[in-house]
């Protein structure tokens, strides 16, 4: 692979980790970006497409785990930054969490 690679590293925060929901909402978001999106728990791998609802699902990470992120492409830092944002904002499921 010739094209550049960004990374990011973030920690689920979310109550159920990486479950059928947020699985869904992270290969939605990777879908949208044109850069090739690989998620792993490792910096070592093993890598997974993180456009791939099968294989995220499959990953079955849990709250407290980080999750590793590389992209390749024109919109790499993008699409890691977004992703990071979905992850460290809990999925955005915990609307209910205490403000203050």
């Amino acid at each position: 692979m010739n094209e550049p690679v960004a990374s990011a590293a973030c920690l689920l925060v979310n109550e159920v980790g990486l479950h059928a929901r947020p699985s869904v909402k992270l290969t939605k978001l990777a879908k949208t970006f044109a850069a090739k999106v690989e998620v792993a728990a490792s910096p070592q791998g093993p890598w997974v497409d993180a456009k791939s609802i099968v294989k995220v699902m499959a990953f079955k990470a849990a709250k407290g785990e980080t999750l590793h992120f590389r992209a390749a492409g024109a919109d790499a830092s993008a699409a890691l930054a977004a992703l990071s944002e979905l992850v460290e904002a809990g999925f955005h499921e915990g609307a209910e969490a205490p403000h203050g």
